[in-house]
C-alpha cells in the first residue's frame, strides 16, 4: 500500500492535467451516509411504518400520497443539499491535492459538495443533476430546457412537517413529538410555467432536464478534454462503482487505452479492476478513499 500511495504522489505531482472523476463512494466518505443513523435520524418514522432502510431506496417508494412523497423528500433533499456538509476532511484533502493544478471535475453525485467545499463551478460538469433544483414533471413548451431554485419550497414543507433549522442550517427534529409524515396540499410544488407538477432534476428518466447551466459545464468538460491532449494526464477515479460506468469509468478506460500521455488510478473500496490493457499505466489502490487521501497529503 506504501508503494502505490508513493506511486500515484507522484503521478499527481509530474500531472499537467489532472481530471477527478467522483462517484458516490467519494460522498459516502465524506460522510453522506444513506443509511445507519444519519437515516434513522430523519427518516424513522417511514422505517417504521413502511419498512424503507435507507435514503437511496426510498426515494423509489411507491407513496400512497403526494402530500407524503413531497415529506420524504423534502427531507432527502435539505439534509444531502442544504444542511451543512458532514464534519469530514475527504473534500478538504481532494482540494488540497489539486489546488494551484490545472484541473477539473466530473461527477455523477447530486449532493453539491465539491462547489459548497469551494471548488469553482467553472471546474465542475454534474451530469446528474443538482438536488437544490426542481424542474416539471412534464417539461415540454414554456418549461422545457429549464430548472427552478428549490430552498425557499422545501424549507416550507419541512416547517410544516414540525422540523425547525438550526442558524447553520441543520434541520432540527421537532422537540415535541415526531414530525408530520404528510406536507399540505398546498405545498406541493408547480411549475410556474406548464403547471404540472414540479420533479427533481435528477436524471432517472428520459424526462431529465439538462437546463442551460448544464449544458454550459458539459461543453466545459468537452473543451478540456481538448485542452488536456498532448499534457501529461492524471485521470484521478474516486469512489465510482458499475451503477453508472458509461459516464465516468468506461471513458477513462478508454482515454487511458487511446492515450499514451494518460495515466489512470482508482480509489474505490471493494473494486479493485482495470482492464488489462490499461494496467501497466493503472494503479489500483483498494481501499478507503478518506484514508488514501489523507496519506496522499501527509
Amino acid at each position: 500500500m506504501k508503494e502505490i500511495i508513493t506511486q500515484l504522489k507522484n503521478a499527481l505531482r509530474c500531472a499537467d492535467c489532472i481530471l477527478v472523476g467522483a462517484g458516490a463512494g467519494l460522498s459516502a466518505a465524506a460522510g453522506y451516509d444513506y443509511a445507519g443513523a444519519r437515516f434513522l435520524k430523519y427518516f424513522s418514522d417511514f422505517h417504521t411504518r413502511f419498512g424503507i432502510e435507507d435514503i437511496y431506496s426510498g426515494g423509489f417508494y411507491p407513496f400512497p400520497s403526494r402530500e407524503m412523497f413531497w415529506a420524504w423528500w423534502s427531507r432527502s433533499i435539505w439534509i444531502n443539499r442544504y444542511a451543512p456538509m458532514p464534519a469530514s476532511d475527504v473534500y478538504p484533502n481532494l482540494l488540497h491535492l489539486v489546488e494551484g493544478r490545472d484541473y477539473f471535475v466530473l461527477t455523477t453525485n447530486v449532493d453539491h459538495a465539491f462547489q459548497r467545499s469551494g471548488v469553482a463551478k467553472e471546474r465542475i460538469f454534474y451530469t446528474q443533476g443538482d438536488y437544490g433544483l426542481f424542474q416539471s414533471s412534464r417539461p415540454a413548451g414554456a418549461s422545457a430546457g429549464k430548472t427552478y431554485d428549490n430552498k425557499e419550497s422545501v424549507r416550507a414543507m419541512l416547517t410544516a412537517q414540525g422540523f425547525t433549522f438550526a442558524e447553520d442550517g441543520t434541520l432540527l427534529l421537532p422537540e415535541n413529538g415526531a414530525p408530520a409524515m404528510a406536507i399540505p396540499s398546498d405545498l406541493i410544488p408547480y411549475c410556474p410555467d406548464d403547471g404540472a407538477e414540479m420533479a427533481t432534476n435528477l436524471r432517472a428518466d428520459a424526462s431529465f432536464v439538462e437546463d442551460a447551466g448544464w449544458h454550459a459545464a458539459a461543453a466545459r468538460y468537452t473543451d478540456y478534454l481538448t485542452h488536456t491532449e498532448g499534457r501529461r494526464t492524471l485521470l484521478l477515479e474516486l469512489g465510482v462503482g458499475m451503477n453508472t460506468p458509461g459516464i465516468i469509468k468506461y471513458p477513462f478506460w478508454r482515454m487511458t487505452a487511446e492515450r499514451a500521455d494518460v495515466t489512470f488510478a482508482t480509489v474505490n473500496l471493494g473494486i479493485g479492476y482495470v482492464p488489462p490493457e490499461i494496467a501497466p499505466r493503472s494503479m489500483i489502490i483498494n481501499g478507503d478513499i478518506a484514508k488514501t487521501l489523507r496519506e496522499l497529503v501527509s
